[in-house]
Parts: structure tokens; C-alpha cells; sequence
């Protein structure tokens, strides 16, 4: 049996459980860690869980889900579960170097960190530290600051394991790198993943992070992911949640950009319980390209808050955002973007969209884009709209012979297709599109392996080819 405590947030103080239990989850900590994780839980001990008095958090509320007893496992697995058991990605053709994650602990079949042909090491973050010190403190905790939220400090000072990416100067790793986060588990767990991603100068990295449930037990997963890229670097960064009815994940990814580095991330949204991305880009180079793009597709009473800052601090930078969404049933929708351009940060272009559709009375949107600029040579816009599907558009269709349900499935699938096709991956794309239509029918479920496994359990035919639109 490995080491298991029980914790409800609202009984025991989470500082006070994290002290009692400090010298099971950091036995075996590196200095530089245990310090982070010391200073961590004294600033949650401050924030404590965010609650819907702060401002960026008034419209998502983690008080039902904290509102339960969890098991967190202090230490991992004795045994190791074989990841082919586990998962097997089932889109053909799709080559990936795949890295799995069971419960918030990293599966391997001959050592927890590889070494790739090109020098990209990738595996176990606590692994890294041990074997590569130097890159690990020279970046661990430097952009994931505690002071962001108590969700952050409190990831910092529980964290379990996650995954080490670092790509040496001038490689370009040939094959997307594949993160897949498992929960499987008759337990309600609480989960702390946290990720290091270092890109050398002049490389790129394309990789695919997907979270997925095997059950519907209710769960706790807050998730933290520290980017960094170094100068005329590239990331392509694609997320994909498939999550349970149960579920809560509070996610929050954090990138840092020197001269001339580009990134371009799609959050895609298909399933969950209660979600939360956060986004903060903070470009610190000049001459950076930044695009982040997300779509969510939300019905019943799911919920989806999606975060967005982008930090424009150098001069000559590109940002651009493009958020779109479509609620039904009794489904919520936040979105928040902030985009802030220094003093110095002259000749930059920014641009914020977050579009909406209502398909119930009930269902509702919350969007707030929002500019803060203190420079004056600046190309900055924003805009969110909320509305139905066009009544006129219907009406179009529908005299073209298209019955209704079609009629708004093809509306609704044009209205996705602007995010899908920013895919850069041909072979992703294709498949997120199906899984897009899936969707929009009402089939997509949680998936028994794999977010991109997708099966037809109803037997329901789309008369009309959507590729074709």
C-alpha cells in the first residue's frame, strides 16, 4: 500500500495537513524544492482557496467541489502499472513520443527520464532534478509565481510529480511529444500535476496534452505548466479535456518568451464537470508571436471559466486571441481576457475575440475582454459577442431541403471550424474535427482510453459531410 491521507478542505486546514504530512511528501526533496514548497503553503495559508469574492474568480465557485473528502497519495505506486494497459491512441498514422500519467504519477516502461536521439530529455520532473539540477533550479517556480492565486501556491507546495520536457539549442524534435493524464480510480482523488517545459534557442517543440477519466468518481486536479522559451524558439501547444460529469480541474499554464520566440496554443474543451484554464503569457523578448486559440463545447450543468493574460513588456510583439464557445441545457461559460502593454512595449499588435452561441434559455455566457495599454504606438482591439443561432441562416438552410437538426449542426459546426482549423497537425485536425461533429450530436462521451479515441456507441448518421463546408 502506498501512503494515503484523507482531505477535505473545509474540516482541516490544508496548511495544517500539509505540515503534518510534510516529511511524507517531501522525504526525498531537492533543497531548492522543499524551500519552494515551504514558501508555498505559508502564501496559501495567506490566499486560502479562492472564492467568488475576488474579482477574477465571482463567477466560478469551488466551494461544492471542495465540499467533499478526497485521497491524496503522498507517495507514488509501489507497483508500476504498463502504460500500454493503460492507454493506446487509436488514430492511425498519428506518431507521437507518448508519456502517460496515472493518478498524477508518471508511467514508464524502462526508466522514468529518456533521453531522445537529438538530446531532448524527457519523463519524470523529480527525476530531472536529480540528474539535471542546473536547468531544473534555473527554471523551477521562476514563472509559476505563488502570488497569481491560492491555486498556484497550493500546487507548489503539494505537488506530486509531472512531466520534464528540455529541448537543447537548435533541434527541432521531429515527432509531437504526447502527454496523456489518466485518472483511474474508484476514489475521489486530489491531484497536484505540475510541468517544466524548457525550449533551447532556435528549437521547436510540438506537443499534445490530454486529460482524460476512465471513471466518473469525482475528482480534484489542479494542474500547473511552467514554459519556457528560449530566444527564436517555437512551441505548438495543443490541450484537449474529455473530462467526467465529476470532475473538477483548475489548470493554469505559464509562458515566457524571449526575442523572437513564437507559441501558439488550442485549448479544446469537450467534456467536464467544473473547468478552469488559465492562460498567462508574458512575452519579455521583442519581436514575439503569441496566438492562443480555444474552443469549448458545454451542456447540462457543466461549467467553463477560461482565463487569458498576455503581458506585453518588450517592444515589436504580436498577440493574438480567439476564444469561441457553445453552451447548452443549463451549461455556464466564463471568459475572461486581459491584455496588458507596457511603457516600452511600442509597435505592438494585439488583438482579443471571444464569440458565444445560446442554445437554451438557461444556458449562460460571462465575458469580459479587456485592454490595459500604457504605450501609444499600438495596434489593440477586442470584442466578445453572445447570441443564438441566425434565424435568417436557418431559414436559408431549411429552403435548401436541410431538415432542422442538420440545419443546426451545420450552423453550429461552422461556428467551431475557425478554431479547428488552426490545428497545425493534419492528422489531430482531422480527428478533432470528428470528434467536434461527435459532439454536437450528443455522442461524445468520456472516452474508455483516450480523449482522441472516439467511439459511436449510438449508431447516429450525419447526413451531411462536413468536411466539405
Amino acid at each position: 500500500m502506498n501512503d494515503q491521507n484523507n482531505l477535505n478542505p473545509l474540516q482541516e486546514s490544508t496548511a495544517d495537513f500539509f505540515r503534518k504530512h510534510i516529511a511524507h511528501i517531501g522525504k526525498n526533496d531537492h533543497p531548492y524544492v522543499a524551500a519552494l514548497r515551504q514558501k508555498a503553503i505559508a502564501s496559501f495559508e495567506e490566499q486560502g482557496f479562492p472564492t467568488q469574492k475576488l474579482e477574477a474568480w465571482k463567477n466560478t465557485s469551488l466551494e461544492t467541489a471542495l465540499d467533499k473528502e478526497y485521497v491524496f497519495d503522498i507517495q507514488p505506486p509501489e507497483e508500476q502499472a504498463n502504460p500500454r494497459s493503460i492507454f493506446r491512441c487509436e488514430i492511425h498514422n498519428f506518431e507521437t513520443y507518448l508519456f502517460t500519467q496515472l493518478n498524477g504519477w508518471n508511467l514508464y516502461e524502462q526508466a522514468p527520464l529518456t533521453t531522445l536521439p537529438d538530446g531532448v530529455i524527457v519523463g519524470s520532473l523529480w527525476e530531472a532534478i536529480k540528474k539535471y539540477p542546473e536547468i531544473f533550479e534555473t527554471h523551477y517556480g521562476k514563472y509559476a509565481r505563488n502570488e497569481f492565486n491560492g491555486m498556484v501556491a497550493l500546487n507548489t507546495a503539494f505537488a506530486q510529480d509531472g512531466l520534464f520536457i528540455y529541448v537543447p539549442d537548435n533541434i527541432e524534435v521531429k515527432k509531437p511529444i504526447q502527454m496523456v493524464n489518466i485518472v483511474q480510480s474508484d476514489e475521489a482523488l486530489f491531484i497536484q500535476p505540475r510541468h517544466l517545459i524548457v525550449v533551447g534557442k532556435n528549437s521547436k517543440l510540438t506537443l499534445v496534452h490530454c486529460d482524460d477519466s476512465t471513471k466518473e468518481e469525482r475528482t480534484f486536479i489542479n494542474s500547473v505548466t511552467e514554459v519556457f522559451l528560449d530566444e527564436g524558439s517555437t512551441m505548438d501547444h495543443y490541450k484537449m479535456q474529455n473530462k467526467d460529469a465529476g470532475s473538477t480541474v483548475v489548470t493554469s499554464l505559464f509562458i515566457h518568451q524571449k526575442d523572437h520566440s513564437s507559441v501558439s496554443t488550442h485549448t479544446l474543451t469537450l467534456n467536464g464537470g467544473t473547468l478552469r484554464n488559465e492562460v498567462y503569457a508574458d512575452l519579455q523578448g521583442n519581436g514575439c508571436d503569441t496566438q492562443l486559440n480555444g474552443l469549448y463545447l458545454v451542456d447540462k450543468k457543466q461549467h467553463i471559466d477560461n482565463q487569458v493574460y498576455v503581458n506585453h513588456a518588450k517592444p515589436d510583439n504580436t498577440s493574438k486571441q480567439l476564444y469561441k464557445g457553445i453552451i447548452d441545457d443549463e451549461a455556464s461559460a466564463v471568459f475572461n481576457g486581459h491584455i496588458e502593454v507596457q511603457r516600452d512595449a511600442q509597435r505592438t499588435s494585439a488583438f482579443q475575440t471571444n464569440r458565444n452561441i445560446l442554445l437554451s434559455e438557461n444556458a449562460r455566457v460571462t465575458t469580459k475582454p479587456f485592454l490595459e495599454i500604457y504605450a501609444d504606438d499600438v495596434k489593440c482591439s477586442h470584442g466578445a459577442t453572445v447570441g443564438q443561432l441566425d434565424p435568417d441562416a436557418m431559414f436559408y438552410i431549411r429552403s435548401r431541403g436541410i431538415c432542422e437538426r442538420n440545419a443546426r449542426m451545420l450552423l453550429m459546426y461552422a461556428f467551431a471550424a475557425e478554431v479547428i482549423q488552426k490545428i497545425n497537425i493534419g492528422i489531430l485536425r482531422e480527428r478533432v474535427d470528428v470528434m467536434v461533429q461527435k459532439r454536437l450530436k450528443g455522442e461524445l462521451s468520456i472516452c474508455d482510453q483516450c480523449v482522441l479515441h472516439c467511439k459511436d456507441e449510438r449508431g447516429i448518421t450525419f447526413e451531411i459531410d462536413m468536411t466539405k463546408v
